[in-house]
């Protein structure tokens, strides 16, 4: 019901945009997270149609600006300026629900989530 795409290879310093493809359901709320190798998953960024409230990490703040497209039932993902630490698999997660601030950065709290696209950036 998500997919996620957009990946690739990229230079330090480039851009890519990520898709994720809602489908089957409504959501309320949309989520970015990552996770490179031998790390945990963590949180990138959060959209709650309510209220068009967004989250996100400090790590990626000013770099990085999610949109939405109600018509399509996509969620992108804009990433510009990027740093090899950035190198990861990038996971779309949503819910059906209007995730509260706190809940928004917290992976367990998104009931869908996509398969996952790489994202590799080269120093």
């Amino acid at each position: 019901q998500l997919q996620a795409s957009g990946g690739g290879l990229v230079q330090a310093g480039g851009s890519l945009r990520l898709s994720c493809a809602a489908s089957g359901r409504t959501f309320s709320t949309y989520g970015w997270f990552r996770q490179a190798p031998g790390k945990e998953r963590e949180f990138v960024v959060g959209f709650r149609w309510s209220g068009s409230t967004t989250k996100y990490a400090d790590s990626v703040k000013g770099r990085f600006t999610i949109s939405r497209d109600s018509a399509n039932s996509r969620v992108y993902l804009q990433m510009n300026s990027l740093k090899p630490e950035d190198t990861a698999v990038y996971y779309c997660a949503a819910d059906s629900r209007s995730l509260i601030w706190s809940s928004m950065a917290q992976n367990n709290a998104y009931a869908f989530w996509g398969q996952g696209t790489q994202v590799t950036v080269s120093s």
